[in-house]
């Protein structure tokens, strides 16, 4: 499967001409002969508000008006797209993401683990568990940024089956690690193809250092984009051979299974409140 990673620019607060970036992109890297397309967290929106009633100016409801806008593209294409974007339900507000593939939504994500940052300190915290999407793509999990830290976000989904995980982000500088480690890190003890898609650009004290990445199951490096513009970058992953968590380097000697070996027995401390 051939997946791209849209790393660009979007505009705080300018949703519509945010959304018609997206669309021009989506038709790109469709041409491009992507089947999995993935922006950047808040990519409609942009990420640096200042109170909750400024956030609330830019949210929709999932399905909303995003979701039928970019459902044309996608069936013209036969693409799926995983796109940010602020979400509404009554009173409540998330940092989401949107699964959206050639018959329309597939599902969303809503951002579980919250740092004291940008909007993430006006909305609510995911509310519902982590899921994995069978598509004729393969099995897809969505996380947003910060949920890489807590490497139980990535395993719970490869454990659940998927063959991907798919990261929108919004990093800034001074972690740039986070592209240097971090996410290879996720791939390689999931046996997990991996694609993390950061934003560049500026706002309001913060600069986006991009670089996004997608990364295969062993962690290598397949495609890197670079720390200053906006860009497409494309891989072709492999996504079934991350269904098999045994490695063998020498038979008999130097074997691993990464769900067979797990002791969750002495796990417990993790699920403590």
């Amino acid at each position: 499967m051939k997946a791209a990673g849209v790393q660009f620019n979007p505009e705080i607060s300018l949703k519509d001409e945010n959304v018609k970036r997206c669309v021009k992109m989506i038709e790109e890297a469709g041409e491009n002969e992507a089947r999995l397309i993935v922006f950047p967290e808040c990519a409609i929106t942009g990420y640096a508000f200042d109170s909750r009633a400024e956030v609330e100016l830019y949210a929709e409801s999932i399905p909303g008006p995003l979701t039928g806008t970019v459902t044309s593209p996608c069936r013209k294409l036969n693409v799926f797209v995983i796109l940010g974007l602020v979400e509404q339900v009554g009173r409540q507000l998330f940092n989401a993401a949107v699964f959206i593939g050639p018959d329309g939504l597939i599902g969303k994500y809503r951002k579980i683990h919250l740092p004291y940052q940008g909007l993430d300190r006006f909305v609510d915290h995911g509310d519902e568990p982590f899921k994995v999407y069978r598509t004729d793509l393969g099995s897809i999990g969505v996380n947003i940024c910060y949920d890489s830290f807590f490497p139980e976000s990535s395993r719970v989904l490869s454990l659940m089956g998927a063959e991907l995980v798919a990261l929108p982000t919004n990093w800034a500088q001074g972690v740039q690690f986070y592209s240097d480690h971090l996410i290879q890190t996720r791939a390689l003890e999931n046996h997990v193809n991996y694609i993390a898609v950061n934003r560049i650009g500026a706002e309001k004290g913060f600069t986006f250092y991009g670089r996004s990445k997608i990364i295969d199951y062993a962690g290598k490096v397949l495609a890197e984009a670079s720390s200053g513009k906006e860009e497409i970058i494309y891989a072709d992953i492999d996504l079934p051979a991350a269904r098999n968590k045994r490695v063998v380097r020498i038979p008999g000697e130097w074997e691993v299974d990464l769900n067979r070996d797990r002791r969750p027995s002495f796990y417990h401390l993790i699920a403590e409140e």
